[in-house]
């Protein structure tokens, strides 16, 4: 297992080695001990989702929370998908800034998302499925969303779209980032640094 730590965002990109022979593929894209070596702590999984979109589907941007936030993650283990994630924690040294990682049913690459980060991908094929693994349970009242086509956000949407994107009346009716940061939706960068030294 490769392990990648993305430049703007502290999410960490995990390649897993696949198998494959006359009969198909074999490939393990969660590994805890890899995990546990790049986080230094193990990840709890409470809950798991999966998702099917059809191509230009955009999901996102959510957050949670921080404490407890949810932390996930990802891997893509049919069609293809664009993830992106970016830094919205008040008070980071790289508050705002984004990475995008293809994620896809060809290298099984999977994505560690820490709590107080934005997440959102758009699908790149139809019947696209994502598989999340989520370290706490869905909590209605804690989660948050940011409207992923936002100008200020910039997200790399465009190059990968094929039509026009298809959201959900939630996420295309959420809050700028900007009107997040005024309503006090945004994770604060110090407390989560704090939280995220509890789970060590």
């Amino acid at each position: 297992m490769q392990v990648r730590r993305l430049e703007n965002t502290g999410a960490i990109e995990f390649i897993p080695k696949s198998f494959p022979d006359h009969r198909g593929l074999f490939v393990a894209p969660f590994q805890e001990a890899a995990l546990v070596e790049a986080l230094g702590h193990p990840m709890r999984i409470a809950q798991t989702n999966h998702s099917v979109s059809a191509r230009d589907v955009i999901r996102g941007v959510h957050f949670s929370d921080v404490p407890p936030g949810q932390a996930k993650y990802v891997y893509c283990p049919q069609g293809a998908l664009l993830d992106v994630v970016i830094d919205i924690r008040v008070g980071s040294p790289t508050f705002g800034k984004w990475d995008a990682v293809r994620l896809d049913a060809a290298e099984y690459r999977g994505l560690y998302v820490p709590e107080g980060l934005g997440h959102a991908f758009v699908a790149l094929t139809d019947n696209t499925v994502m598989s999340y693994l989520c370290s706490t349970p869905y909590n209605p009242g804690a989660e948050h969303g940011i409207n992923p086509l936002d100008p200020e956000l910039g997200l790399p949407w465009g190059e990968h779209l094929g039509g026009e994107p298809v959201l959900s009346e939630k996420d295309r009716e959420a809050p700028t980032f900007a009107e997040a940061a005024e309503q006090g939706l945004l994770p604060d960068y110090e407390t989560c640094l704090t939280h995220y030294e509890t789970l060590r």
